[in-house]
């Protein structure tokens, strides 16, 4: 059992991936997709004249506010469009995918974070009215009858909150909360860089390996987008996932490579 997830990034092109997800699906492996699609939201989110807003919290680390609008935004870009193009991609090549969201069956579930700390010009203020969460529960039994029909899901953010309402999701904590509910032997989280990196500027600085129980040891090299992909990799691992390859989707079959170590194993 594989959970694969892969970025919405820039630059990331999912052919390769979907490619190689269709020769193993037709092997007889069991697959569960993951994917984001941030690069085509806050394009859409431009041109709707909603533009992204960024806010970052005491801690210095940035994230995205998140209103009702943007909210939305995230539905049609995440759950439709970006949804609906990798299935059809699936579907072309044979293979019986199924598009869902966190919100279907409650598929994602947990908080509501209702606010956000923003840190501006040394002041600390509190947005309200925010629509992010966390995925505290999967609904493993509607992933598992799927699986067991021979479908391959292909699940996008939003979830679902404790208060009723869709929340916006992390993809990469996600994929490790899903990960660790199907008890899977791996997970693979492909972006657009080969792994965790000491030197983001240098691809040779790829460090391979990292013990999920001393994650601080890597703290100094862990910037942006790869903290939550490092977080959602040592809980799964920590959780009961065998291991988590943190690698490129830009290379030739990606989901074999990164199989057969091509990137940072966290075990």
């Amino acid at each position: 059992m594989i959970v694969v997830k892969i970025g919405g990034g820039e630059g990331i092109e999912p052919g390769p991936l979907l490619a190689n997800v269709a020769q193993r699906h037709a092997a007889g492996e069991r697959l569960v997709m993951v994917h984001g699609g941030s690069h085509e939201t806050n394009r859409v989110a431009e041109a709707l004249g909603h533009p992204p807003q960024f806010v970052t919290g005491p801690s210095g680390r940035q994230s995205r506010y998140t209103d009702r609008a943007t909210l939305e935004i995230f539905e049609m870009v995440y759950a439709g469009k970006v949804n609906t193009t990798m299935v059809e991609s699936l579907q072309a090549q044979d293979v019986p995918a199924v598009g869902l969201s966190g919100v279907d069956g409650r598929l994602l579930y947990g908080r509501r974070k209702a606010s956000v700390r923003s840190v501006e010009n040394g002041k600390t203020k509190i947005l309200r009215g925010d629509h992010t969460g966390t995925v505290d529960q999967v609904n493993h039994a509607l992933l598992t009858l799927l699986l067991d029909a021979g479908y391959l899901p292909v699940i996008s953010p939003p979830g679902m909150s404790d208060d009723g309402v869709a929340v916006n999701v992390d993809g990469d904590r996600a994929a490790g909360a899903i990960a660790t509910a199907l008890e899977a032997d791996a997970l693979v989280i492909l972006s657009n860089v080969p792994g965790l990196l000491k030197d983001v500027s240098d691809p040779s600085s790829l460090i391979r390996h990292v013990d999920a129980d001393r994650p601080e040891a890597v703290a100094p090299y862990v910037q942006g987008r790869m903290h939550a992909k490092l977080d959602g990799a040592v809980r799964a691992v920590q959780g009961g996932v065998g291991r988590v390859v943190l690698a490129s989707a830009n290379v030739p079959q990606p989901l074999d490579a990164a199989l057969q170590g091509e990137g940072t194993v966290v075990q």
